[in-house]
């Protein structure tokens, strides 16, 4: 009797058949988040179907533009200069790719820009389905504070060692994906798949060469004009300091940005937030370099008490917006 407890006990559990036999762990690193934004580095970690790890792989990419918030991943334009384009990396990333079930969190963004980089390059990325791993937690219902990665890895005793590097983070998302899986198979849960559609509406746009003096061209030079859809989220409020920015917060810019300011705003909109042309007393927050400028805006935030920020904070508030409350 004890020994057929014991062989119990060391006999792995019954594996769900309907599993995939196969997951790509990625992380990519962008230009930033809107449509048009670029990849600079990209990371997978291929998994068995029991979530071990085969291997693993890392490039640079260069982006042919400006590499967008350097605070955030440290990729500057010297760095990624003599990267590979992406057409010179895209067989090998979709090798890495090919028959697998794309892991990521926040798994659309990482599709959505991996797909719009192989439409440019007039080809199609090996991916049929997609894992998001907040989605995955969720059935899981995981006690996690957020679902910041950085929650997700602490719950399992991950230790992330760079933040916001695609190689770590992929590394970090493989190790917390590993006993999530094994969860889901104990339990039996269905796995959240989704499946990934290839994009094509970046097909046919243009390209810039590769820039010398260790910088890219502006993106002013090839970068499509199209009117900015509207916000579909109810103004929560003002935002306030220390906490997230929550999708439909009306959001103001002044002054020079080092970003160009049409990029920034379509960061925020991707993200869920309302562009304000105007400042009044419904906006949410004040974006500015210079909050002692003197311009109309800047009187005004100080006139209502409108929060102000800096481009810097506010790209790192961009990272982690709350989405917004569903309706009853």
């Amino acid at each position: 009797m004890l020994e057929d407890r014991a062989t119990a006990v060391s006999s792995p559990a019954p594996w769900p058949a309907v599993y995939p036999k196969g997951y790509a762990v990625v992380d990519v690193e962008t230009t930033g988040l809107a449509r048009d934004d670029r990849i600079i580095s990209a990371a997978v970690y291929r998994l068995d179907a029991r979530g071990e790890v085969e291997d693993h792989w890392y490039t640079l990419v260069n982006p042919e533009r400006d590499p967008g918030p350097v605070w955030i991943h440290g990729l500057t334009s010297d760095v990624l200069e003599g990267a590979p384009l992406f057409t010179e990396v895209a067989e090998e990333f979709a090798a890495r790719l090919a028959d697998r079930v794309l892991v990521a969190h926040n798994a659309v963004f990482d599709w959505q820009m991996i797909a719009r980089e192989y439409a440019r390059a007039g080809k199609e990325p090996p991916v049929r389905q997609r894992l998001c791993t907040i989605a995955l937690s969720k059935e899981l219902g995981l006690p996690l504070p957020n679902f910041k990665l950085e929650s997700l890895a602490a719950h399992f005793g991950v230790v992330q060692q760079r933040a916001h590097h695609a190689l770590d983070d992929a590394r970090v998302l493989a190790e917390a994906f590993q006993p999530s899986l094994r969860a889901a198979a104990a339990g039996n849960v269905r796995l959240p798949l989704l499946e990934c559609r290839p994009l094509t509406e970046w097909s046919d746009a243009p390209r810039i060469g590769r820039q010398g003096g260790g910088g890219y061209g502006g993106s002013s030079n090839w970068r499509p004009a199209r009117k900015r859809p509207a916000c579909p989220y109810p103004n929560p409020g003002r935002y306030e300091p220390g906490k997230r920015l929550k999708q439909g917060m009306r959001v103001a810019f002044s002054g020079d940005t080092s970003t160009e300011r049409d990029l920034l705003e379509d960061r925020a909109t991707e993200a869920g937030l309302h562009v304000a042309t105007s400042l009044s007393r419904l906006t949410s927050l004040l974006v500015t370099n210079d909050p002692d400028s003197g311009t109309s805006k800047t009187a005004k935030a100080r006139q209502f008490g409108t929060p102000v920020v800096d481009e810097a904070a506010f790209g790192q508030l961009l990272r982690d917006v709350e989405p917004a409350e569903e309706a009853p």
